[in-house]
């Protein structure tokens, strides 16, 4: 705190040294900004802005690099130019070149400054933030900003994020000036490119332009990172998502945490992983191997391995809270209630909406993902329960979805500049590590989940397949609105493969209509019936893969084939029957938690540590 308090010192006693005619060039306020002449043509910061966000990287190299410090020097010099109530000071997640950092981005200017020193914090305070100049000195300009056609070059040989520029007509990346906004995508590799217009074909969304045998390219402020072009390319033209981690970087960071003493080392399984892992080795679809995924990784060097499905209770738990309260709200008369409420744990399906749909972004619950909320509770109650600060766990999760990647790296499960997840690998990854260190999974030994975040219900199991996390919500959400236990815990209504599915739950006289959806392109359809008030529901659920879960992108790829995936989604029904505990809201562990630790569902620290929020990136995806 010495050098803050230093620089602070030395910035006041420059201005009150300043000649008043000085002044107003090098400490503006806000209502004097807007007064002032312009020194350029374009300016920048609270001169063009009536609001700022400074983005401070939080990846481990720029970590170490002391962004912390730097986040705070930010804070300290925004409230001594005594803008700091039009200007936010965030963390972000890495921005995809390490080696620059600290790194800081200011928008909505979209601009970068690399290396920045503590000293230099408050020169791009008071020059960008508070004048309207650009630093040029920090600014990232590695590589001259100039148009590079496609076939020539390629943005993976500068490793950076690349944007899709359609103002003259054709496709082309914009190499070097300033790097996008924090937007993570896939990205095409032109040399590999075959332009056989698979990814384009399959792409819900639009994100993918080209032209039948040229190399295609995603534009990345569409891209919701669903991973359902990489699925298709038989070409290996595919990497992302760009901007976090690929594929191979995954695999090398959990193994670099493993390697570390410093770091207890946690792994989170998704319940679809333990239906599909046995296929990469050579065993029928559908075959759980929950036992041998669980020793499998213990090989491996994870010191705890723990449940999802753990997590998906504490989703449930604060999902049908929540869909309780908005219902007696509207019952009452609330006009501000929004239903109906959709879910939003599939990652591909919050990037949809916030990108196609913002406006209509107060509809999804606010609740995280079960793999988040896991992440969140391992680095607050278990971390003070173990007696570790957070920042020496490192929560890996092995998912079935590519999406989680980008899901981990949101700026809002940063805190602190620590992420609640680490990382995120997929169960293809995991295969292919298992193979690398010489274990033999089929003849693995079985093993148990490690307490106490091992402890799942068997609604947390039917969390990955579509229609599983409606079915677990209601049976949590019937028994707390009616009073009443379930007469039969199971809610076949809802499930099934069609890719869109009604059914109405009599509530004890209440009848809750719930709409069950998988696939974006059939999201879209329910949500232009929602904008065109055209929807009645008070539940829809969605996810963007086919089958949901069990159908994710970073599973063993079904080739299409249905029986895949109803043998997958069968094995996780057949699971659910053998638990002891069927519904979240009756689980020891759940309540030991609650009663510990969050108070109650829906509670205010619960709601603090288990919700989010989300945005409208419709500005980016025009």
């Amino acid at each position: 705190m010495i050098f803050e308090k230093l620089l602070l010192s030395l910035w006041h006693k420059n201005v009150k040294a300043m000649p008043e005619n000085k002044k107003t060039q090098s400490s503006v306020s806000p209502s004097e900004a807007s007064k002032q002449p312009s020194e350029s043509v374009q300016q920048y910061g609270l001169k063009a802005h009536d609001y700022v966000q400074v983005q401070c990287c939080s990846g481990k190299r720029c970590r170490k690099n002391d962004s912390e410090r730097i986040v705070n020097l930010f804070k300290m010099m925004l409230h001594a130019h005594g803008v700091d109530d039009m200007v936010d000071v965030v963390t972000s997640g890495c921005f995809g070149f390490c080696a620059k950092g600290p790194i800081v981005r200011i928008l909505p200017d979209n601009i970068t400054y690399t290396h920045v020193k503590p000293e230099e914090v408050n020169v791009i305070v008071e020059k960008h933030v508070v004048r309207g100049e650009l630093v040029e000195e920090l600014r990232y300009v590695e590589v001259t900003a100039q148009h590079i056609e496609v076939e020539s070059q390629h943005w993976s040989s500068f490793k950076r994020p690349v944007s899709l520029d359609s103002m003259l007509g054709n496709y082309i990346y914009e190499i070097g000036g300033t790097p996008f906004l924090n937007v993570l995508s896939y990205a095409i590799d032109a040399e590999k490119c075959r332009g056989c217009t698979a990814c384009k074909r399959n792409c819900p969304v639009g994100a993918i332009s080209g032209t039948v045998k040229h190399p295609h390219v995603v534009n990345p402020y569409k891209c919701t990172c669903c991973g359902k072009c990489k699925s298709k390319c038989k070409f290996g033209a595919i990497d992302g998502p760009i901007g976090v981690l690929d594929e191979r970087n995954s695999v090398n960071d959990v193994l670099a945490d493993i390697e570390n003493t410093d770091k207890l080392v946690v792994a989170q399984t998704a319940p679809a992983v333990r239906f599909a892992l046995g296929e990469e080795f050579g065993l029928a679809p559908g075959t759980v191997v929950t036992g041998k995924m669980v020793t499998a990784l213990r090989q491996l060097g994870f010191d705890y391995v723990f449940d999802t499905n753990f997590g998906a209770d504490f989703t449930i738990m604060e999902e049908s809270a929540e869909l309780i309260d908005r219902l007696k709200r509207h019952m009452a008369g609330d006009p501000d209630v929004k239903l109906p409420m959709t879910t939003s744990c599939c990652p591909a399906w919050v990037n949809f909406f916030e990108n196609d749909y913002p406006d209509l972004r107060k509809y999804p619950s606010t609740c995280k993902s079960p793999a988040q909320m896991f992440g969140t509770l391992a680095k607050s109650y278990w971390a003070e329960k173990i007696g570790i600060p957070r920042e020496n766990i490192s929560v890996i999760s092995i998912m079935p979805c590519v999406a989680k990647k980008y899901e981990c790296a949101r700026d809002e499960f940063i805190y602190d500049g620590i992420p609640d997840v680490d990382c995120s690998i997929t169960t293809i990854e995991l295969a292919e590590m298992i193979r690398t260190h010489g274990i033999d999974f089929v003849n693995l030994p079985d093993s148990a989940f490690d307490d106490p975040l091992g402890k799942a219900t068997g609604a947390g199991h039917i969390f990955g397949t579509t229609g599983g996390v409606t079915e677990a919500v209601l049976r949590t959400a019937y028994e707390t609105f009616t009073g009443k236990p379930l007469p039969k815990v199971e809610f076949t209504q809802v499930r099934g493969m069609d890719g869109i599915r009604e059914a109405t739950i009599d509530m004890d006289g209440f009848e809750l209509k719930v709409c069950v959806v998988h696939t974006l392109n059939n999201a879209r359809i329910i949500m232009d019936k929602l904008r065109a008030g055209e929807l009645d529901y008070h539940l829809v659920e969605v996810m963007s893969c086919p089958g949901g879960c069990i159908g994710g992108t970073g599973q063993p790829y079904h080739e299409g084939d249905i029986s895949v995936l109803e043998a997958r989604q069968q094995a996780m029904y057949a699971t659910d029957v053998t638990k002891m505990v069927r519904k979240s809201h009756e689980s020891p562990a759940v309540k030991q938690i609650y009663d510990e630790f969050l108070g109650k569902p829906l509670g205010k620290k619960s709601h603090k540590l288990l919700h989010t929020h989300f945005r409208d990136k419709s500005i980016l995806s025009d």
